[in-house]
């Protein structure tokens, strides 16, 4: 006896079924969550035209499988922190990283 899975793609666009060879799974992120999307050959270049000017604008990021990416946060460095921190009643180490709730007192006050 055999038994045989066979899977069925449906383009998620526009609801047709895609028969066999004639469309693809694409994958894509944004805004930090990474999605996928059935959609026919016709489709998937579509979406590849329509992003094809950010795709060249932007810079690509790898990262290791499992691992979530951040987006790059500009704020005062640590110094600045800390010596708002002491002059506003805060113990802090001169060395190592700012604690996070006098980060965020900072943040809340300024």
């Amino acid at each position: 006896m055999v038994q045989r899975t066979q899977i069925l793609l449906t383009d998620d666009l526009d609801g047709t079924d895609i028969p066999a060879g004639k469309g693809q799974t694409v994958p894509f992120a944004l805004d930090g969550q990474t999605y996928e999307i059935d959609l026919t050959n016709k489709n998937a270049g579509a979406l590849r035209k329509v992003l094809a000017p950010y795709v060249a604008a932007g810079r690509r990021v790898t990262t290791a499988r499992g691992v979530k990416m951040k987006r790059t946060q500009v704020g005062p460095d640590a110094r600045t922190v800390k010596e708002w921190a002491r002059a506003n009643g805060y113990e802090v180490n001169d060395r190592g990283r700012v604690p996070h709730e006098i980060r965020e007192a900072f943040e809340a006050a300024n």
